[in-house]
């Protein structure tokens, strides 16, 4: 790439008459070869009249292409973001764009349009429940999701209402109750204040946190997912997401 290091961006002053290929004509720019190009244009580092293209197959004549002065030739890693779902949306439909990025976003990942293809919601949510939820295309964070889910531990915050039944309602709670005929595992419970409960919790399954509630004699007013694995919500404010760095593992 031309200049590739320079402070400022490297633009195209001779555009051809005809319509011609991005990636074809940033490889004539530059020069470099067309999987180079392709390489430039989908890392976000190419502008077309002043807007980022990251398609190499976009068609240009006279417009102005313009590298960034910080290009590198670098793979695009497939992306992962961790979203804060609202309450009453279904877990199914969860979407995200580009303006809902969190400004708790520390990652320094750079947005690309590409990001928003092809993302798979993974760890399902109760409809009635927000918290963290993970949007991936990376094959590696889908399998981990998907194939070990049962084994990740999450947390929980619930906001209850009601008197526990009994002295042993907490224990209860941990160990011994069953959820639609099926015996449940321990996990672990514990009053975060006086309408709070904290669950640390594996395999859990649409509406058996509510349930588990009602066992012990508790109505469950809100449950908030805080925690996947080691991944947090963190203080990220509801409908905005930040993207996992390719570093962190559930």
């Amino acid at each position: 790439m031309p200049k590739i290091n320079d402070e400022r961006p490297v633009q195209d002053e001779i555009s051809p008459a005809e319509p011609i290929r991005l990636s074809r004509r940033v490889a004539q720019l530059a020069p470099c070869t067309r999987a180079e190009a392709e390489q430039y244009i989908e890392g976000g580092w190419v502008t077309v009249d002043g807007i980022v293209v990251d398609d190499p197959r976009s068609m240009v004549t006279t417009q102005t292409i313009a590298f960034d002065p910080q290009a590198k030739l670098e793979a695009i890693e497939p992306a992962t973001l961790l979203f804060h779902k609202p309450a009453g949306v279904a877990f199914e439909t969860v979407t995200a764009t580009a303006d809902m990025r969190s400004s708790e976003d520390t990652s320094g990942i750079r947005l690309l349009r590409r990001h928003f293809m092809h993302l798979m919601p993974l760890m399902p949510l109760d409809t009635d429940a927000s918290g963290l939820v993970v949007l991936s295309q990376d094959g590696r964070a889908i399998r981990r999701l998907t194939e070990d889910r049962d084994s990740i531990e999450q947390e929980f915050l619930v906001e209850v209402e009601g008197t526990l039944d009994g002295p042993y309602g907490l224990s209860r709670l941990s160990r011994g109750l069953s959820y639609k005929g099926r015996a449940l595992p321990s996990c672990k419970v514990s009053w975060q204040n006086e309408t709070k409960l904290r669950f640390a919790i594996k395999a859990v399954r649409p509406g058996q946190l509510s349930d588990m509630c009602t066992q012990v004699g508790l109505k469950a007013l809100s449950i908030r997912r805080l925690r996947i694995g080691r991944i947090p919500l963190r203080k990220m404010p509801v409908g905005e997401w930040r993207y996992l760095p390719v570093t962190e593992r559930f």
